[in-house]
């Protein structure tokens, strides 16, 4: 699947926070943040339900 290259500013101690979140969880960064935002969406009925 082609993906799209997205770009974020975040504040130093959220950065850290974040990181510190998706190593805990065995992930990386980036993948938390996908995660959480796929999940959002999905919640909100901007993308479908993930299939169970």
């Amino acid at each position: 699947m082609k993906t799209a290259q997205v770009n974020l500013r975040l504040l130093p101690e959220m950065k850290a926070a974040a990181e510190k979140a998706a190593s805990d969880d065995q992930r990386s960064l980036t993948s938390l943040i996908e995660k959480l935002l796929a999940d959002h969406l999905r919640e909100k009925g901007y993308l479908p339900r993930a299939e169970d």
